[in-house]
């Protein structure tokens, strides 16, 4: 004979608790939840954190830098005058003698110039000078940032303008 189920037995299931199931896992929407908030606090805060100068834009800021200082050397054979390319380290900030064009430096970009102190019989210290002639006073514009540098060098004798990496510590 075959034992019929009672009615006591089918109700012996265990019963789920609703707060052991909710403590299984999360909803969709309290991650959704989550994940918006995440975004929005990023969206905020991402803007005011400083960021460092790459790589690349140290390099952009050299090519720049020996751009204008063509451009001057170039001007000063055009026209036939001296022109002076104002350099100063410390509000890194290099200056066209010729447009009036500046270019500034962030300040994790840390400047350093070497100028000639005498050219052509005048004090000057300040600025790389073109002649003419398609000389120059000479000078070295160096910047850096932690880890890599630009050094962009002006031949006294030529005039030539180049840009020359330096590996920092």
């Amino acid at each position: 004979m075959e034992r019929q189920p009672t009615l006591s037995a089918v109700h012996a299931e265990p019963v789920r608790d609703v707060q052991a199931f909710d403590a299984e896992g999360f909803a969709l929407i309290e991650i959704l939840c989550v994940l918006a908030i995440i975004g929005l606090l990023a969206a905020i805060i991402l803007p005011a954190i400083p960021r460092s100068t790459t790589r690349a834009k140290l390099e952009s800021y050299a090519v720049e830098t020996a751009a204008l200082l063509k451009s001057d050397r170039n001007s000063a054979l055009r026209r036939q005058v001296r022109v002076a390319t104002q350099v100063d380290a410390e509000a890194r900030a290099i200056r066209s003698g010729v447009t009036g064009q500046t270019i500034r430096l962030p300040r994790d970009v840390v400047m350093e110039a070497t100028l000639a102190s005498r050219c052509a019989d005048r004090a000057t210290g300040r600025s790389i000078d073109f002649f003419p002639s398609g000389m120059s006073c000479g000078g070295t514009i160096a910047l850096a940032r932690p880890g890599m540098g630009y050094e962009v060098r002006v031949n006294w004798l030529t005039g030539g303008v180049e840009i020359v990496p330096q590996k920092l510590l």
